[in-house]
Order: structure tokens, then C-alpha cells, then sequence
């Protein structure tokens, strides 16, 4: 018994690091880069975009979707995202179906 909640112990001590992770790995919460270097940040219903403007939208776990602010360039136009997994998302300017997706990553960490 002893030996089992000493195993349970070290396990739980070698995964906490990860847990602020874990968490934020299910949702689209973050900052995402494109592959051209553009970049933005969501947090709950606020979105910080490239330009370093705030706009609310509409946040669901795994998706959002916002207008893009009068002061940038295609203001007034729907931009919608999606999760794909913990680390890619994919995004589309415009509500027409033939509007192409374009894939975004989380941005790496740089210190």
C-alpha cells in the first residue's frame, strides 16, 4: 500500500509541469502563426490580431469566429476557425464555400 501511493506520488510530481499545457491543449485558446509569419491571439471571446487590434467574436471551445475590425485591410469581412488538434487549426476569410482554408500553428515558444 505504502509503495503504491509513493509510486502514485512521483507520477503525479512528473506530470504537473505539463498540466497548464494538458489544459490549454483541448481548446483554441493561444497564439497562432501562419507559415507567411502572420500571427494572432485568442482568449476566450477576445481576439488580438496581427494588426494589434482587439475584436470580440463568437468563442466556442473549438472553434471562433469574428468580423475583421474596420481599421484592417478586409474589415467587415467573417473570418472563421477551427481546432484541428491541439497544435494546427484551420481558418477561412469570407462565408463563401469557395473561400480557401488556410492552416495555422500554434506559435512556438521563444524566450
Amino acid at each position: 500500500m505504502r509503495r503504491a501511493a509513493t509510486v502514485m506520488a512521483i507520477l503525479v510530481a512528473a506530470a504537473w509541469p505539463l498540466a497548464p499545457r494538458l489544459a490549454r491543449a483541448d481548446a483554441i485558446d493561444g497564439n497562432w502563426c501562419s507559415p507567411e509569419g502572420k500571427h494572432f491571439a485568442i482568449k476566450g471571446p477576445t481576439i488580438v490580431t496581427g494588426e494589434g487590434h482587439r475584436a470580440e467574436g463568437d468563442y466556442r471551445r473549438h472553434t471562433f469566429a469574428y468580423t475583421i475590425p474596420a481599421e484592417e485591410p478586409s474589415a467587415g469581412r467573417p473570418v472563421f476557425m477551427v481546432l484541428i488538434d491541439e497544435t494546427t487549426l484551420r481558418l477561412r476569410v469570407g462565408a463563401e464555400e469557395s473561400s480557401p482554408w488556410q492552416v495555422w500553428r500554434r506559435c512556438d515558444v521563444t524566450s
